[in-house]
């Protein structure tokens, strides 16, 4: 542990100091945090040599989750979001349930050793997408917005509604393993979401009523506003711990409470665009998701490669091409889209961050499932193939698909080509 701080923050350095270079190439920062970790890691230099179970791996992982699940529940907005539900309804509501159903199928054909709980889990564990693995897709101006914003919200909500799932599957396994109680597993996960939700909805309006009451009495320091979201995020998740509580569960769900608190402020009472800390939420969001990236690179991808075999690889290729690919397609049916358009939305499901915590917290709970050295495996590989498949090809197969998407004469339904353009 002596050197692995001294090393993170070399990483980070020389990453910034080339950043402006690597905008819009295929070189995209996960892929340089989590190559990094891995040049630096305990398989080979050895500079960041921590256990994946260690309190620091645990405790950096999970308030990174946790500030990003609050950002993405509290950043979506509202407005756009209802002009363009149909796309991000239908991922989420269709693909995301069949994605899991298809990731448990494949792993129990391919993992023949899982258990069918331990199968189930390894679905759930990678159903989540992160679009910071493929930011251009999210971010470029030339892509349509409803594209953007569909895979965006996705994204944004997918890993809040899989928390609770993962809880429940957790549970499950552990019960079906003998390592817990059915009555104790039940007990667990009612609190875990119960409290978690609680204390979410606490702090979020909390946050919203301080920035909404204090902004229209003039009585906030803008600079001391920038803290109030990254003070609820964080307030959020230790208020539901000591609970027994979810963490992750009270932060999407605070987000979630303190967007619609201001919204509703704006509408009824036309409030101005106000400081509302967004910004530093995210500034911090980003610089702990680096961090996560170079530890996963350096304790969990390094070892994951020597224990590599041709099946955890097969479940790695398929579970980032048909499992995502064709719930994507079967959830557009009835939309009228056009194949270029099924693809890159079924393409654009990258594997990150919440699987690497829902690793780590796997990980923290050691020998509680009889498979768990390959289950384990299997995930971390699959994010390491996602961050380089999708961060290689984001920036590329986005300007391809603009300029399809500009060329190509207009349609109707949901995939048309957005007004005006």
């Amino acid at each position: 542990m002596t050197w692995a701080l001294p090393a993170i923050a070399a990483i980070l350095l020389a990453y910034a100091a080339v950043s402006g270079r690597t905008a819009g190439t295929p070189i995209t920062a996960p892929i340089v945090f989590t190559v990094g970790g891995l040049l630096l890691g305990a398989s080979t230099v050895g500079l960041i040599d921590v256990h994946p179970a260690a309190e620091t791996v645990k405790l950096l992982a999970e308030v990174t989750l946790a500030l990003v699940l609050f950002s993405d529940a509290s950043r979506v907005n509202l407005s756009a979001l209802r002009a363009e539900i149909a796309l991000p309804a239908r991922l989420l509501g269709i693909g995301l349930p069949l994605t899991i159903a298809t990731g448990f199928g494949a792993a129990l054909l391919l993992l023949g050793d899982l258990a069918w709980p331990e199968a189930l889990l390894l679905a759930v564990i990678l159903a989540p997408t992160d679009a910071a693995l493929g930011q251009a897709v999210v971010t470029l101006p030339i892509l349509p917005s409803r594209i953007r914003q569909g895979l965006n919200v996705e994204s944004g909500l997918n890993d809040g509604i899989c928390v609770p799932l993962f809880l429940i599957v957790l549970a499950i396994a552990q019960a079906e393993s003998g390592a817990i109680g059915g009555g104790a597993a039940a007990r667990l996960v009612a609190e875990q979401i119960g409290y978690g939700i609680v204390a979410g909805i606490g702090a979020g309006a909390i946050a919203a009523a301080i920035l909404v009451i204090a902004g229209r009495h003039r009585t906030i320091d803008p600079l001391w506003a920038q803290t109030v979201p990254l003070t609820a995020a964080l307030l959020a998740y230790t208020v539901a711990v000591p609970l027994g509580g979810s963490g992750f569960i009270a932060a999407f769900v605070g987000g979630l409470t303190f967007n619609a608190i201001r919204h509703r402020a704006e509408v009824n009472h036309g409030d101005g665009e106000s400081s509302d800390g967004a910004d530093s939420l995210d500034e911090a969001g980003d610089l702990f998701s680096a961090i996560t990236f170079i530890v996963f690179g350096a304790v969990l991808l390094g070892p994951a490669l020597g224990h590599l075999s041709w099946a955890v690889l097969g479940y790695a290729v398929v579970s980032l091409t048909v499992v995502r690919m064709v719930p994507v397609a079967l959830s557009l049916v009835g939309t009228r889209p056009r194949a270029p358009t099924v693809a890159f939305l079924g393409w654009f499901g990258p594997r990150g961050l919440a699987t690497i915590v829902f690793v780590i917290l796997i990980f923290e709970e050691s020998g509680e499932l009889p498979h768990e050295e390959l289950l384990l495996t299997t995930a971390v590989i699959t994010i390491g193939l996602s961050v380089l498949a999708h961060g290689l090809t984001a920036a590329p197969l986005a300007d391809r698909y603009a300029t399809w998407f500009r060329r190509h004469p207009r349609g109707e339904g949901l995939m048309a080509p957005d007004p005006g353009r």
